[in-house]
């Protein structure tokens, strides 16, 4: 009889660790997607920003157009990314090509001094700390949830359920290299 108790405790603590196991890493796992989704709203609003800011420009910098063309081409490549995988390479590439944009004013000191420009940069430069932000709060919540689905004992729990590993937002190669800027 006590030893049937015993057994009994010992399956309802297993089948409760079992729960909350599983239970923290769904939220963990819908965490690391809220949190790309908070980076996806910042990068929505820097979208927004860049046809008119490319607009600015393009009255001051009529020769500059190869820039200008890859930084439309750049913004849809991300639009047209799928995964974050594929949005995650593509950001990359724009925020090569806006770097290069904004130091063609410095080439142009009309431009540079142009209010509605200054305006754009300044919210879109604004946009850009709130999208690092948004960053490192999303990889601290991939590391999370990749340290408990890799940890035993709750990773017996991760592989009964399928529950795959997040991956990191990295900055590209591109990205680690100083801008060139040629005129």
């Amino acid at each position: 009889m006590i030893i049937g108790i015993i057994i009994a405790v010992i399956v309802v603590v297993i089948i409760l660790w079992a729960i909350g196991t599983y239970n923290s890493l769904v939220s963990l796992r819908n965490k690391t997607k809220d949190q790309w989704a908070q980076i996806d709203v910042q990068l929505k609003r820097r979208f927004d920003l860049i046809p008119n800011l490319v607009e600015t420009v393009k009255g001051y910098a009529k020769h500059e157009t190869d820039t200008l063309e890859k930084v439309v081409q750049a913004r849809n490549t991300y639009l047209a990314a799928t995964t974050p995988e594929d949005q995650m390479k593509a950001d990359g590439e724009l925020n090569s090509v806006i770097s290069k944009l904004f130091a063609l004013s410095e080439a142009y000191p009309d431009l540079k001094a142009n209010t509605n420009f200054a305006n754009l940069q300044s919210e879109l430069t604004t946009t850009e700390d709130k999208i690092s932000y948004a960053r490192q709060f999303y990889n601290d919540d991939v590391l999370k949830y990749n340290d408990k689905i890799e940890m035993f004992p709750s990773n017996i729990i991760a592989k009964m359920f399928g529950f795959k590993a997040g991956t990191f937002f990295n900055v590209n190669e591109s990205e680690r290299e100083n801008v060139k800027v040629k005129f």
